[in-house]
């Protein structure tokens, strides 16, 4: 036996070596289990396939932290199914910070299958005070993503909030972003704006909007408020950084007009049309615009008269084929002028610029092109026909250009704008003022040919990106085929069937901080038609419209509260207080010249034209061009440029086309009134 002594000094070697089994072995049991290198608040930089593999290797909290990267990641290769096995697979325990980053998982995966209002109620749960600043990044792009760019209080709020937690180019996309929402709100919005006393920022971004629209007519008296509201908020991050848009108006210089080349068809069937827009164009360039409205107005000068056209070019085309289609004449007398209403730009003295009229019935474009080049034009105002805007938009040409119509597709370059008077224009703000009325469930009532073919598309398209759903539509024949159905008594149903556009493709998603790839197929949106309609836009001539209306009375209980909308197709001269009584409660568009803004300039343009109201829109768009030309590096140099003009209030987008916004009025016991 040994002495005590000898086993406890042996045992007290061993000891050592003990403990360092202990360690080792406790070590190489935890390699898949380990939880240090597991972080579900910072970046995911790795590939799905490792986080999987990692989570098959793992138990406990740290496979569930595999797993939820592992999701993330699959959503960032943009591998859906994938990812909804995986969140299906997850825990029904999970602790505070796995169910955070849950919830941000669930909203990207939302809004990847455009299920944006589902995206919202899972934002709405989470706690951004309890988020790492990568999750915060992630947070506030998925907010901006799922609100769809509709400018909104919280929209603004999201792009701050985001804002101190970006660099480099997120950080001038961010800001770009916040003054582009600012930039869209409607008056309506920024008049309910209600902000908290700390906002500060919001504050400052607020004053830097309400200078813009006070100087965005003058660039030069631009450039200095906006160094005035820099000093005035030197820690604003839009002083700090000033959005791309208004940099731009630091290098801004003005077009020449010296010499505008007008280039318009004056021989054929779109002669007429063209006359309309040419003595417009004179007449603002000469400051004949604003005849009182109490007194007479004398018949404005012959435009022609006060012009010599030059060589010509270009074939004589159908005007229904090839140039603005010109809606129907509309009431002149009877429309309310509304009390908010802000006069249409117009010249107020003649200009010496020189205009130079090209005719383009009967050369080639590219010829009378060269020749208005060669002869020291500065500016070209036209052509006209659609063929020719297409041709000068493919030529490479140097000049400025501002196009009277629209290619099929828009093509974008530093020198070329586009202003047309299309009746795709109409629908597709209508579809807006629809949109923003609140209806739901808006049916088309259009004519059954090639005009009601563009019309239905032009508002389905625009509908379904402000996000409505399918539109209805019902097709009608001419004034004979409607007596029939009156005559008979079948009235007009309003059941309508869908009308099928093709959806634009799916896109990924891009917020600062954030990339969200689109599903390789689209998840439709839901479909907001499968109810009775709301709103129906009536798209017809003023016969017609006659008999549209009781026909739909003939089938449909007052009690259904059906909006009425028309187009200013159905507005005419000459409309009596019978037919406006039986209208009464339908809305229907028109050009603000045609909707008292101006009645001065009304009564003389109606007299030039003997009421042919299809020809004074025409006119109006004369004036217009002459505005817009003398305004062209405003349109294509300074984004956000927009004026109230006689055809609407006009606004340039990216491509420097020309969008609408026109006036609506309502017939009411008898008169034609504002819609407020």
């Amino acid at each position: 036996m040994l002495p005590s002594k000898v086993v406890r000094h042996k045992a007290g070697r061993f000891v050592p070596v003990l403990l360092a089994g202990l360690i080792l072995a406790a070590c190489s049991g935890q390699g898949p289990q380990q939880t240090s290198n597991v972080n579900i608040q910072g970046p995911a930089t790795g590939q799905s396939d490792y986080y999987l593999q990692q989570a098959q290797q793992s138990s406990d909290d740290s496979k569930t932290d595999w797993q939820l990267l592992a999701i993330r990641a699959l959503l960032k290769e943009g591998k859906y199914p994938q990812a909804q096995t995986q969140l299906s697979q997850l825990p029904q325990q999970l602790s505070d910070t796995q169910q955070q980053e849950l919830l941000l998982l669930r909203a990207q995966m939302q809004i990847a299958l455009q299920d944006f209002s589902g995206a919202q109620q899972q934002l709405t749960q989470v706690k951004p005070a309890a988020l790492s600043q990568d999750q915060q990044v992630r947070f506030y792009a998925l907010q901006i993503a799922a609100a769809q760019n509709r400018p909104s209080l919280a929209l603004l709020r999201a792009y701050i909030a985001q804002e101190p937690l970006l660099q480099g180019t997120d950080h001038q996309s961010n800001i770009d972003a916040t003054w582009q929402a600012l930039t869209q709100l409607t008056q309506d919005q920024l008049n309910s704006l209600v902000i908290n006393a700390d906002e500060n920022t919001l504050q400052g971004w607020l004053d830097l909007l309400n200078t813009w629209h006070a100087n965005s007519q003058d660039p030069q008296m631009l450039k200095a408020a906006i160094a005035d509201w820099q000093t005035r908020y030197p820690q604003n991050p839009g002083a700090k950084t000033l959005p791309t848009q208004l940099s731009q108006v630091k290098n801004f210089t003005a077009a020449s007009t010296s010499t505008i080349a007008l280039l318009l068809p004056l021989n054929g069937q779109a002669q007429v049309f063209a006359s309309a827009i040419q003595k417009g164009f004179n007449d603002a360039k000469n400051g004949v615009l604003n005849a009182p409205a109490a007194q007479p107005a004398a018949p404005a000068a012959d435009t022609a008269a006060a012009q010599t056209p030059a060589t010509a070019s270009g074939t004589a085309a159908s005007p229904a084929a090839s140039t603005t289609t010109p809606a129907q004449p509309a009431q002149p007398t009877q429309t309310a002028q509304p009390a908010s209403a802000t006069p249409p730009a117009t010249a107020q003295a003649s200009s010496s610029a020189q205009v130079k009229v090209y005719d383009t019935s009967n050369q080639p474009i590219a010829r009378v092109m060269q020749q208005a080049q060669q002869d020291g034009a500065t500016l070209v105002v036209g052509p006209l026909l659609k063929s020719n805007v297409e041709a000068v938009a493919n030529s490479q040409t140097t000049l400025n250009v501002l196009a009277l119509n629209e290619p099929e597709q828009i093509q974008n370059h530093p020198n070329i704008c586009y202003f047309a008077l299309s009746p795709e224009d109409e629908a597709r703000d209508a579809a807006h003022h629809i949109h923003e009325q609140g209806k739901s469930q808006p049916l088309l009532l259009i004519p059954r040919s090639n005009y009601g073919d563009r019309i239905g598309k032009a508002f389905a398209q625009e509908w379904q990106k402000l996000g409505g759903g399918t539109v209805l539509q019902q097709r009608f024949g001419g004034v004979a085929e409607l007596k029939q159905g009156i005559n008979s008594g079948a009235g007009i149903t309003l059941s309508g069937t869908p009308l099928t556009v093709q959806p634009d493709a799916a896109q990924s998603v891009a917020a600062a901080g954030l990339n969200i790839p689109a599903p390789q197929t689209s998840t439709p949106a839901a479909d907001a038609s499968s109810g009775s309609p709301d709103a129906v836009y009536i798209v017809a001539s003023q016969d017609e419209l006659q008999l549209i209306k009781p026909m739909i009375a003939m089938r449909t209980s007052s009690r259904n509260n059906i909006a009425l909308y028309a187009s200013s197709r159905s507005a005419q001269a000459g409309a009596g207080p019978d037919f406006r009584l039986e209208m009464d409660g339908l809305q229907f568009s028109d050009i603000p010249l045609l909707s008292g803004a101006n009645p001065g300039l009304m009564q003389q343009a109606a007299r030039s034209f003997n009421n042919d109201y299809s020809l004074v829109r025409l006119y109006a768009m004369g004036i217009d061009a002459w505005t817009l030309a003398n305004q062209f590096n405003q349109m294509r140099q300074v984004p956000g440029f927009a004026i109230d003009g006689n055809t609407g209030k006009l606004s340039a987008d990216t491509d420097c086309v020309i969008n609408r916004k026109l006036a609506w009025n309502q017939y009411r016991q008898g008169q034609i009134v504002p819609v407020q």
